[in-house]
């Protein structure tokens, strides 16, 4: 190397003119050959260290432009927070529930044994009571056709909240009603529907009824007399505590001077409904309304006619201390008898020249309900229903009156298992001014789940 010639020379040229001697001036050279060399290798490792800097500086660069053109990584995907009950199938929470429930009765009817298979042997139905036959002794069932069970899903599809409920029971009797061998039952639809935001559309209870007030009870109903009861197809929205609804029509009809009811099916119009809730520290309080079409076709007998049916229904649950409360029903309007008591009376008459008169209804109940311990309770419960005939077009054979008086005692010994008793007071009575009664006692079990 140039560097290290010139040095060398430098050193061997200055050793040689400041020696005395040939000896010394080997000695000096080899030393100065040793410098030298340790300088060499000096320099080489400085060198080195300049090139491993650089090579580190262009690694560190180009992290840097990698770093700066590498696209940003996804977001984390947010997973759906698992429901307290229920799973989950895409979007939505699925819930299955319900209660299997088992009934024994013991009736006594002054007017006469109602059939075997008839849905009075079942549940009270105020319309159904016998009169008119002889008193026989005491009649049993036994039935598990309240059992019942739901499905339901909720969830948010595009930003909107959806959900629906399908829900069945067993209360449609089999034709024959047979008790010998299976005591078979039909499964029978109650509701089906689904929402959307704030409508819902399909099969529901009526917006007309506030089923939050109905009497704990034993019984299918309870306080049917006095109850708006229905469940039907309808078209519903809801805001706050206010909600509008159009239903399905129907048109129950007593012929002129009175027979077999005619279920007319001819309605152009749907059901209008309205209803208002108020949510008070004291309770809950809830006003509807209902207006309606009634109609009836019959090209036979020339009979086409229209006549309009309207309703008011007011309703409240009050709290009464700390665990008992007082739950209140009153209904009246005229042509609504479909709604009230299970349809115990029809919604018009036809007069002598075909034509549709709405038939008024006066109805209501009351019931108090009283925790006597924890798991304990019993309600004490009067319904009521009056019609305002006119019997110059409906006759005598057609329902005036309704009335039944409850007690019950309830024990709950584990969550969601209601073991009681129910006695039951019932009578009907006609225009002509016969009347039967019922009296019945109801012990049942049921769990749900």
């Amino acid at each position: 190397m140039m560097i290290k010639s010139s040095l060398l020379g430098g050193c061997v040229a200055a050793a040689m003119s400041l020696a005395p001697g040939a000896a010394f001036a080997q000695d000096a050279q080899a030393a100065l050959e040793a410098r030298i060399a340790q300088l060499e290798a000096e320099l080489n490792s400085l060198k080195s260290e300049v090139v491993a800097a650089r090579t580190q500086q262009a690694a560190q660069q180009q992290d840097i432009i990698r770093l700066e053109t590498r696209p940003a990584p996804p977001p984390p995907v947010q997973q759906a927070a698992a429901p307290s009950d229920g799973f989950r199938i895409g979007d939505h929470t699925v819930k299955f529930g319900g209660f299997v429930k088992v009934d024994a009765s013991a009736s006594n009817y002054s007017g006469g044994d109602p059939a075997n298979g008839d849905a009075l042997r079942e549940f009270h139905i105020p319309g159904s009571i016998p009169i008119g036959g002889a008193d026989e002794d005491t009649a049993t069932d036994f039935n598990a056709r309240q059992t019942r069970f739901w499905l339901t899903t909720d969830g948010l599809v595009g930003g909107h909240k959806v959900g629906t409920r399908l829900e069945m029971d067993f209360q449609t009797l089999p034709g024959t009603a047979d008790q010998r061998t299976t005591s078979p039952a039909n499964p029978a639809l109650r509701r089906a529907f689904v929402t959307i935001d704030n409508w819902l559309i399909g099969q529901e209870w009526t917006n007309f009824q506030n089923t939050a007030v109905l009497p704990e009870s034993a019984d299918f109903i309870g306080a049917a007399e006095g109850t708006v009861f229905a469940r039907q197809v309808q078209v519903r929205y809801t805001r706050g505590p206010f909600s509008i609804s159009v239903e399905n029509p129907e048109t129950t009809v007593t012929p002129f001077s009175g027979g077999a009811r005619i279920i007319a099916d001819d309605s152009s119009l749907p059901d209008f409904t309205a209803r208002y809730a108020v949510a008070q520290p004291w309770g809950d309080l809830q006003f509807a309304g209902l207006l309606r079409q009634l109609k009836y076709q019959n090209p036979a007998t020339d009979i086409d006619s229209t006549a309009t049916g309207w309703g008011l229904s007011a309703s409240t649950k009050i709290k009464v201390g700390a665990k008992d409360d007082l739950r209140l029903m009153v209904t009246g309007g005229e042509g609504i008898g479909r709604y009230v008591g299970l349809n115990f009376s029809n919604d018009a008459v036809l007069d002598a020249s075909g034509e549709l008169d709405a038939i008024g209804v006066v109805a209501g109940f009351a019931a108090y309900r009283h925790v006597w311990a924890p798991g304990w309770r019993s309600s004490l419960i009067w319904s009521a229903q009056k019609v305002d005939n006119d019997t110059s077009v409906t006759g005598l054979a057609v329902n005036r009156s309704a009335q039944s008086i409850h007690a019950n005692l309830i024990w709950s010994p584990v969550t969601a298992f209601d073991v009681g008793a129910e006695l039951m007071f019932a009578d009907r009575e006609i225009e002509s001014g016969a009347s039967g009664d019922m009296t019945r006692l109801i012990l049942f079990a049921k769990y749900g789940f």
